[in-house]
């Protein structure tokens, strides 16, 4: 029989709050995090509104202990992934097997710009360090020798599911009894690079974005970092730990439409999939989920995608839902671990966040988001859904003790 896996700590931050209590606080207060761009350097500063953290790289550097400026990518995911072990409270973590399992999609390329940017110059020109941290894995590699955790380290980089899988990956390594303990969870910041492929692609919404809303016109890129501390039976209620856990994570799954490189199927082949398959491993019914946090990204191919397999998953029972990308932008590698947070506390204090800005019902869907914050104490389980490119869905499924 399978070991149950916990959440023992949270940690976060994103363009509404730089630890969880301010993420909670903006969520309840309906504080979009959505503004013009002020940070990243970019042509497109006017264009296009973002959800940036709301701190410089001097100023992240100095929250997260890098002696010097680093990628923002490191940086973000040192602040959460420490607020994540400190609220966890594990006394003794050091001596227990422990992993770090990060996701993200970016890892230093914002350093490696600033590198090229003043190369293609003068090639004598540009500083090489800045390109050394460039690919994901030194990222976390850099993360976990700050936290010092050497027991097992990975990085998972699966488009926007990224942060899904990691925290997927570091489940089923607790169950198979490999690690008593794992941070997993994802980063990923802003980049000219991202911005201008998401651009071109056309889907970068002008405005603040409008997740399922008929009228929606495309995603607002954020950034940020999320983590959960992912703990054993064993651990959950040894002496090792001196609080309250959160919850428990019953269900996940991975699955692939293969449909195309950046679209998802219009029926929702991938969505639904990885919806079921997480139902399946929990062993609870569609009935049974009290709150669906969508992926919703505002874009009009993911959310009629994710729409219609909902649609057909829950047709007779639609569980009260939202995205909370209106909030924070669709921080891509990050957004499965920030929402995975989001998530835990839903269950745990039994909360329904709002889908800023949705006005008005998609065409053919039975169901509309949430619109205002409410506390609902019956919450018992809730479905989180992380869908990237080239189909890439997961889902994962956080219930009450």
């Amino acid at each position: 029989m399978e070991q149950p896996v916990f959440i023992a700590g949270l940690g976060v931050i994103s363009a509404i709050g730089n630890t969880v209590a301010q993420n909670l606080l903006s969520l309840e207060s309906g504080e979009t995090g959505i503004a013009p761009i002020q940070y990243l350097d970019t042509e497109h500063r006017d264009e296009f509104p973002v959800g940036e953290v709301k701190s410089s790289n001097d100023e992240l550097a100095e929250l997260s202990g890098f002696k010097t400026v680093i990628s923002r990518t490191a940086m973000l995911s040192l602040i959460a992934a420490k607020e994540a072990l400190r609220d966890a409270g594990i006394e003794n973590y050091a001596n227990l097997r422990t992993g770090f399992i990060s996701a993200n999609t970016v890892g230093g390329m914002d350093k490696t710009e600033d590198f090229f940017r003043d190369f293609i110059n003068d090639n004598t020109k540009g500083r090489l360090r800045n390109a050394i941290n460039h690919e994901c894995g030194a990222v976390t590699n850099l993360v976990a020798d700050k936290l010092g955790i050497r027991n097992y380290v990975s990085t998972i980089s699966t488009a926007c599911s990224s942060s899904a899988n990691a925290i997927m990956y570091g489940t089923r390594l607790i169950k198979n009894n490999l690690l008593d303990v794992v941070i997993a969870g994802g980063t990923d910041a802003l980049t000219r690079f991202t911005l201008n492929g998401f651009n071109t692609l056309m889907i970068l919404d002008k405005q603040p974005c409008q997740p399922f809303d008929a009228n929606r016109r495309g995603l607002n890129l954020g950034e940020g970092a999320g983590y959960v501390v992912l703990v054993s039976e064993r651990v959950a209620y040894s002496c090792s730990i001196k609080k309250e856990i959160y919850c428990s994570l019953s269900g996940y799954c991975n699955a692939n439409d293969a449909y195309h490189q950046t679209a998802s199927s219009p029926e929702g082949t991938g969505s639904l999939m990885a919806m079921e398959g997480a139902l399946k491993r929990s062993g609870f019914q569609p009935a049974d989920i009290s709150y669906i946090n969508l992926h919703g990204t505002g874009t009009q191919n993911n959310d009629s995608s994710e729409g219609a397999a909902i649609s057909k998953l829950f047709a007779g029972h639609y569980p009260k839902m939202s995205s909370t990308k209106a909030f924070t932008g669709h921080t891509l590698g990050a957004s499965g671990g920030i929402e995975a947070v989001y998530s835990a506390l839903a269950v745990q204090k039994g909360m329904l966040y709002p889908n800023l800005r949705f006005e008005t019902p998609m065409e053919g869907l039975p169901f509309t988001p949430e619109t205002r914050f409410s506390k609902q104490p019956e919450i018992k389980h809730v479905l989180s859904n992380s869908f990237g490119f080239g189909g890439n869905c997961s889902s994962l499924i956080f219930s009450k003790l």
